[in-house]
């Protein structure tokens, strides 16, 4: 039997934490197909949490190795300052290697640059969040609430009465009525069309929102 673990994130995490946000970038898959440079990719979607807010992030540990992560923050201006300034720093790193990347990679940023900011539905800007991401292998419910337990816990720690998260869905892969399950209500989707031509069924981003007792 497989030793799991769900706990806190430490900082000797962070290499494993980035590599599992690219291992599963692309609809719980490798995101190198659409987006080859991972550096750029995790700092996007990990950095903040790791290096500025990380006690609001809890990881999922399967035999000593990291194979699942729920990443958290419960300070949303602080968060949205920090991604001002790095926002700025991933496109002028993006920008300086365009002419380097594949042909994959471009057409990626050229939906971020045209079209993204029109699909990303509208979420509680002054709230509490999440984002998880677990390797097939560690997947389950009873993993998912785990995780999801100690974080929420957390955030009533400080105070917190609402958390959101904006999650990827499909029918294939999971659905709004998993939050449901967990006393989430789902607030608005939109459909991202750069899966289109990759994979056979809409993906939606969800908006999903919780109150906290």
């Amino acid at each position: 039997m497989s030793r799991l673990l769900i706990r806190r994130y430490e900082p000797r995490d962070r290499k494993a934490v980035r590599w599992l946000c690219c291992e599963t970038g692309f609809l719980g898959k490798p995101i190198d197909s659409v987006f080859e440079d991972r550096e750029i990719f995790a700092d996007y979607l990990t950095r903040y949490y790791t290096d500025i807010e990380p006690e609001s992030s809890f990881v999922l540990e399967q035999d000593g190795e990291v194979k699942g992560y729920l990443l958290g923050s419960y300070r949303p201006l602080r968060q949205q300052l920090f991604n001002l300034f790095n926002n700025l720093s991933l496109f002028t790193r993006g920008m300086a290697k365009y002419a380097f990347y594949n042909k994959a990679t471009r057409d990626f940023i050229g939906w971020i640059l045209r079209t993204s900011w029109k699909e990303v539905p509208q979420a509680p800007r002054r709230c509490a969040h999440f984002h998880f991401n677990i390797l097939p292998e560690a997947q389950g419910l009873a993993n998912s609430k785990g995780l999801m337990d100690l974080y929420l816990e957390h955030l009533r720690t400080k105070g917190i009465r609402q958390v959101y998260g904006q999650v990827v869905t499909f029918e294939s892969r999971r659905g709004a009525k998993v939050f449901e399950r967990y006393g989430f209500q789902v607030l608005n989707r939109s459909e991202i069309t750069k899966y289109r031509k990759s994979h056979p069924e809409p993906v939606y981003l969800t908006t999903v929102l919780k109150e906290l007792s």
